[in-house]
């Protein structure tokens, strides 16, 4: 996918100036910025939408940005809009596409200030920005960088999820064919399951929830190395703990995929999150209430090794990330 290195993009992140008045700056591993608004916070978060299925278009454009409000505790409350297309772009296909973030916005009452639609040569697809915000207590705010050690590494949703079920909205033939009929018309009614925005939010209440981490491109291996990266911590992870959807397994034969590629297959909607052993049976019964289960797949250590356990053998776990889902999206097979 289309993520810079981390060195690489440290080096346009040092062109910021520092301001007294930002709580949390543009920083590698956050999944929002912060700055103070009177004695509150106010959580920003802005993400693209481009390569989904269209029928969803808007619902993902308004639910990436505003799962990462959430994922600091903050209620996703107004948010910007931006569409682009190529030129021509038909302007029943923005209508058609506005109708759907509005609506989307409308499920999360989030109310819909600016916004922006245009079209250029270069743009070869629908492509969407949305910015959105939210207001928290300053002692409620929550990021990336808060897991502790000991703290219990927990994962809300398997890995793959937001691949698989795209895959079988995308290409329905080839994903019949791999998954069975049933079953792919099952995961093309999944795509809810992209937003994180509800459980976050109720996790967030949680005593000893320390820090939550969207698992979107890179899947697990980014996600896991920016939480213990900007908690300063290491991590020691089980394999065999780690909760994969057997979809996704079988894309992973398909599409002759490493380990390392599937660890990394983008899984948006998923959250890895530290928190406290006390509070491991308080985080159980939050998700049960939201329909989901709660995986405990290792925990974050004072050393900063970044260990993963399989078959009982500690392996380094991977550095870099090596996403999948654009060449699967893009596959004719």
């Amino acid at each position: 996918m289309g993520k810079l290195a981390p060195n690489e993009l440290q080096k346009m992140l040092n062109f910021i100036r520092p301001d007294p008045r930002v709580v949390v700056p543009p920083l590698i591993g956050y999944d929002s910025g912060v700055h103070r608004i009177g004695d509150k916070y106010m959580v920003v978060a802005t993400d693209p939408c481009i390569g989904v299925p269209e029928d969803w278009f808007g619902y993902l454009l308004i639910n990436y940005a505003a799962s990462d409000v959430a994922l600091s505790g903050a209620t996703p409350q107004f948010c910007t809009i931006t569409l682009l297309g190529p030129r021509p772009t038909n302007p029943k296909l923005f209508q058609k596409l506005m109708k759907q973030t509005c609506e989307a916005a409308d499920e999360l009452n989030i109310a819909i200030v600016r916004g922006h639609t245009g079209m250029y040569d270069s743009i070869k697809e629908p492509l969407g920005v949305c910015t959105v915000y939210g207001t928290i207590a300053p002692e409620r705010l929550i990021t990336s960088g808060g897991a502790k050690p000991g703290d219990l590494i927990v994962c809300t949703k398997p890995l793959g999820a937001e691949t698989i079920t795209n895959y079988a909205l995308m290409h329905p033939k080839a994903a019949k064919k791999l998954f069975g009929a049933e079953k792919q018309l099952a995961l093309a009614g999944q795509i809810r399951l992209q937003s994180c925005v509800r459980e976050t939010l109720a996790l967030a209440k949680v005593e000893g929830m320390h820090a939550m981490h969207d698992a979107t491109e890179g899947g697990f291996v980014s996600a896991l190395n920016e939480l213990a990266a900007a908690s300063k911590v290491g991590f020691k992870v089980n394999w065999q703990k780690i909760p994969v959807h057997i979809q996704a397994l079988t894309l992973q034969r398909h599409f002759q995929l490493t380990d390392v590629q599937l660890l990394a297959m983008s899984s948006t909607g998923t959250v890895l999150c530290a928190v406290s052993p006390e509070s491991g049976d308080k985080v159980i019964d939050v998700l049960e209430e939201q329909g989901l289960t709660a995986y405990f797949i290792g925990e974050f250590t004072k050393k900063l090794q970044r260990i993963v356990v399989r078959d009982g053998v500690e392996e380094a776990y991977p550095k870099q990330a090596d996403d999948p889902y654009t060449a699967i999206m893009v596959s004719t097979s």
